[in-house]
């Protein structure tokens, strides 16, 4: 995202629920501490009432997608000066008619909110506008019927349990360049089988909020813009826990220095 001629760098971004069980704010109070971006994977249970959507993590969510798609809008209207960027994937039991009916309520909720795909706008063009939502989704044959959506965002996601090996993946991946638009370089450290084996009793929330320090440290260190080495939107767990987005947000004032 670009305001004038400057790239803004940096959203944060979780998932949006607190019955999720990387979460601890709802989507509302995510939304307030200045996340800006949520990772919504979306998944339909195989038992499940014929159009309930819901949000999956390991394990169904109570919340549905169209109530909690509602609630954005709602704080959006309330906020017409923001932006967020919703991430729609995984897709769990979605049939094609499914896909038709997300889409449908994406159109019904946000309406004029939503972006069409295209070049990157700067803030002031969308602002003039009105739009305040880039919604990627992660299906292409749903993206390419729909000029509202936008690809799926690619997503850093280094399926490790020790914060140091997740830290030397994304140095890596940092070292092959960014991609050539958006993407999320994610935080998130994950339950493999030997952890779970190993530590039956324990908790993502428990494994990962001993780290926590260490993450935000390698976040401090990143530097926004679009160099071939430079971080976009960075992703995190158990938003509400520590100074994440505001670490996130801060990073912007090195681009204020350019």
């Amino acid at each position: 995202m670009r305001t004038g001629c400057r790239r803004c760098a940096r959203y944060s971004g979780t998932c949006p629920s607190t019955s999720c069980p990387s979460q601890v704010l709802g989507v509302t109070e995510q939304l307030d501490a200045g996340v800006r971006y949520l990772d919504l994977r979306i998944a339909h249970m195989r038992d499940g009432s014929e159009k309930n959507l819901h949000f999956v993590h390991m394990v169904y969510t109570t919340a549905l997608v169209e109530d909690t798609l509602t609630e954005i809008s709602e704080w959006l209207e309330s906020h017409p000066r923001e932006v967020v960027i919703l991430a729609c994937r995984d897709f769990e039991g979605m049939t094609d008619g499914l896909h038709e009916y997300l889409v449908a309520c994406i159109r019904n909720i946000f309406g004029d909110m939503l972006c069409p795909r295209g070049e990157m706008p700067t803030l002031n063009q969308m602002w003039s506008r009105g739009q305040q939502v880039i919604l990627s989704y992660e299906e292409d044959s749903v993206v390419n019927r729909h000029a509202e959506l936008w690809p799926g965002i690619p997503y850093w996601w280094g399926d490790q349990v020790k914060p140091q090996e997740l830290i030397r993946y994304l140095e890596r991946m940092k070292s092959c360049g960014r991609p050539g638009g958006l993407f999320v370089a994610g935080i998130n450290l994950t339950e493999n089988l030997a952890y779970v084996l190993g530590h039956p009793t324990e908790s993502l929330r428990k494994m990962t909020l001993p780290s926590l320090p260490c993450l935000r440290a390698w976040v401090r260190d990143q530097s926004p813009g679009p160099g071939a080495q430079c971080t976009n939107i960075i992703a995190g767990d158990f938003i509400g826990a520590d100074a994440f987005v505001g670490d996130v947000i801060r990073l912007n004032e090195k681009l204020l220095r350019c």
